[in-house]
């Protein structure tokens, strides 16, 4: 038997295989798109460091040059590299997103909970202010928090947060609803534990894997909305390189430099298209769709 063999009938690779981590790795989607976004984040973090040139230096004798050897995707109107600057870009789009999205999901699963679980006066007044913004657009409630409070990326993170909020307390409030009656929860409550120990070690848990994915598909969303924020100016400021920022003084030159804009977008709609296909991942291999349809 070889070795190829030996592996892959031992325990830990059938153990490996019904994990979660493993359905998600072994499958089409979650194996391609858990590599691509792996080597986003390796990119991202290592920026710094393995840039070809400095995201910040003009060089106006080559501005406008077409990708080539020196300059793979070729050079932006001020003569900077293209692939320095979406690489550099890759760490404002990641942070941003993954920053107001956590944010977003953690203080919508605390305001979701306290609602779900103690009803009365709160749960009426949480749900009105959630459906109230929930029937606004989250593209527009960012530009008008970013409009108010003033251009920049910590700007930029809070408006994204609050523009998701809605969804991520009204995904937690349903699931808290499903299971605090649960007889379980009873008998916790019967023998004497106090509603903090029921909700952050029984009701939450539970309620977490839903809140997981939406969280992860949030993210994608978040990174076309940091980029159209950025493409009217009112995310990260010149000179931090941002996907969005980038597409939009690549407009300009559409024409005459089409890579400006072309690369950058590109940047967005893989990683994008690559955070859903994950997430399909991540929801088979956590069987959301049933877990949904059981609450």
């Amino acid at each position: 038997m070889s070795t190829i063999q030996m592996a892959a009938s031992s325990p830990r690779w059938h153990s490996f295989r019904r994990s979660t981590a493993g359905k998600i790795l072994l499958s089409a989607k979650g194996g391609i798109a858990g590599a691509y976004l792996l080597i986003l984040a390796l990119v991202a973090l290592t920026a710094p460091w393995i840039t070809p040139y400095p995201y910040d230096v003009q060089e106006l004798t080559i501005a406008s040059q077409a990708p080539g050897l020196a300059h793979w995707l070729g050079t932006d109107e001020f003569g900077r590299d293209v692939l320095s600057r979406i690489m550099y870009g890759a760490r404002t789009s990641l942070s941003v997103s993954i920053t107001s999205i956590g944010v977003s999901v953690f203080i919508g699963m605390m305001l979701g909970a306290a609602a779900g679980y103690f009803g009365g006066l709160f749960d009426r007044m949480t749900t009105a202010a959630v459906d109230l913004s929930w029937s606004f657009p989250e593209i527009l409630i960012a530009l008008i928090l970013v409009a108010i409070i003033g251009p920049g990326l910590t700007s930029t993170m809070l408006a994204i947060g609050i523009a998701y909020l809605a969804q991520f307390t009204r995904l937690t409030r349903a699931q808290i609803l499903g299971l605090k009656n649960e007889t379980y929860i009873e008998a916790t409550l019967n023998l004497g534990a106090g509603h903090g120990h029921i909700i952050f070690r029984h009701l939450m848990p539970n309620a977490l894997a839903p809140v997981i994915v939406c969280g992860m598909l949030a993210t994608g969303d978040a990174i076309i909305l940091e980029a159209t924020l950025g493409f009217f100016g009112l995310g990260a400021q010149p000179p931090v390189p941002s996907w969005g920022a980038m597409m939009s003084s690549g407009s300009a030159l559409i024409f005459k430099a089409p890579w400006v804009i072309i690369f950058p977008g590109l940047a967005v709609a893989t990683t994008v298209i690559m955070i859903n296909l994950f997430g399909d991942a991540l929801i088979r291999a956590l069987d959301i769709r049933a877990k949904l349809r059981e609450g």
